[in-house]
């Protein structure tokens, strides 16, 4: 519900949505209202039936802070704010009530082949706390679905955990907990906090790095939970090893139980979750053009790629338009404009610069040879030449050396079954495949 008071677009949300929809939307909404109704409109969450209290300001909500080009951004204030300063420094020695998003669970998440493993372990880990893998280590850039892991072994654990305790946390809201626990002389409380709990949930571990008292802190609590057999679950945008600044002792432990990753998803999956968003947010029958152009368009961010979808639907129902292809194209041109179509490769290329890229010649890849230095790149040529060209099985086959078009689809299988579990195998595919679709 949506109505307009005193110069401000006031939007209904609910109290337990409120603060997530302004910290992710509120810009794109204030957009969408100044396009529409002019840019002396400012927006503002209101709570369901909630009479004004003021110009710019209602329960949990500051009014927008305009920026250099006069536009407004939504900004939620949050508890302790609202509620008063005092109460917020009494707290600050405490870590924040456990805050599950509702929408992030196993049911909603959309599984491909590019978090399969990932997802797999998340819920072996909430099924068998303690027990699948401890700790479990997910890693791999943002907005690909770390968070709604967690959140989603949070909200299971919480439903059919008999009852055991679950904290989720950011590596940065740990920091800011222990620094206040030592400056409110109140540690004790600190440590029974993280360490009284059956699964502790830690979001973006590699803002620890360069602490030195805090991953102390870290590594100690770390220590006490595994001993009693508490689950622990870490996320960060790199492979421990890649934690350059942080101490051996705490990368050595990260690596210690299962380490999994998420990349980008390919199309069919994008698709998939911007069906599912629809379906999730009750959008009444996107136009199917519209959602195939945002999943070709936003290709490495789930976050952002939801984003696009909101921002399409948002403009849609502002303007009164339906929510078309042609519709997605005009909102996102600017942000994400149409790629240029890939030139295709040919099978010579593909042979000549995966021999390049693993230090071998093109005769070794195409020769009887089976030696492991040459088998893998063989198989990942041949994946490559697959995907890339639009030749035939049996005649990639004669091009590595007169082999049948068994062997290819061999070589496809294993090199797709070996880039889903191997970062390293996937970063040489991706390389590979940007090098040879370049004009």
């Amino acid at each position: 519900m949506a109505r307009q008071e005193n110069g401000a677009l006031l939007i209904e949300a609910p109290d337990e949505t409120r603060r997530w929809i302004a910290d992710r939307y509120g810009r794109l909404l204030q957009i969408c209202s100044a396009a529409v109704l002019g840019p002396d409109v400012h927006v503002e969450l209101v709570a369901p039936l909630e009479t004004p209290t003021g110009a710019g300001m209602r329960a949990g909500v500051e009014p927008p802070v305009r920026d250099g080009a006069g536009r407004g951004t939504v900004r939620s204030t949050g508890g302790a704010a609202a509620r008063g300063t005092a109460q917020g420094a009494r707290d600050s020695a405490r870590p924040l009530p456990a805050s599950f998003n509702p929408r992030h669970t196993f049911e909603q998440f959309v599984i491909g082949d590019s978090n399969r493993l990932a997802h797999a372990a998340a819920l072996a880990v909430a099924e068998m706390p303690g027990i699948a893998y401890n700790p479990l280590f997910i890693c791999g850039p943002p907005g690909l679905g770390k968070t709604h892991l967690l959140h989603s072994i949070a909200n299971y654990v919480t439903a059919y955990g008999a009852g055991a305790t679950v904290r989720y946390t950011t590596a940065e809201a740990f920091t800011n907990h222990f620094i206040g626990a030592i400056h409110g002389g109140d540690t004790d409380a600190f440590k029974a906090a993280y360490r009284g709990v059956d699964v502790l949930l830690v979001d973006d571990v590699q803002f620890l790095q360069a602490k030195a008292r805090t991953e102390e802190e870290f590594f100690h609590t770390f220590n006490a939970l595994h001993q009693t057999g508490a689950q622990i679950v870490l996320t960060s945008d790199r492979l421990p090893r890649d934690l350059a600044d942080m101490e051996s002792r705490l990368r050595e432990r990260f690596e210690a139980g299962l380490v999994t990753d998420v990349r980008a998803p390919d199309a069919s999956t994008r698709l998939t979750i911007l069906r599912k968003r629809a379906q999730q947010d009750a959008i009444s029958a996107p136009d199917a053009g519209a959602l195939e152009l945002i999943a070709d368009r936003v290709t490495d961010n789930v976050r952002a790629l939801e984003g696009a979808l909101i921002r399409v639907v948002a403009f849609g129902s502002l303007t009164g338009r339906p929510v078309t292809a042609e519709l997605a194209e005009e909102v996102l041109a600017g942000l994400y404009p149409a790629r240029r179509a890939r030139r295709r490769a040919t099978v010579e290329e593909i042979q000549s610069q995966t021999a390049e890229a693993f230090g071998i010649s093109v005769e070794d890849l195409v020769s009887p040879s089976r030696a492991a230095a040459v088998a893998w790149p063989r198989q990942l040529a041949m994946y490559l030449a697959r995907e890339l060209t639009d030749q035939t099985l049996p005649a990639i086959g004669r091009a590595f050396g007169g082999r049948t078009h068994t062997t290819v689809l061999h070589a496809h299988r294993k090199t797709a079954e070996r880039i889903a579990g191997d970062r390293e195998a996937y970063e040489a595919v991706r390389r590979l495949t940007e090098t040879l679709g370049r004009p």
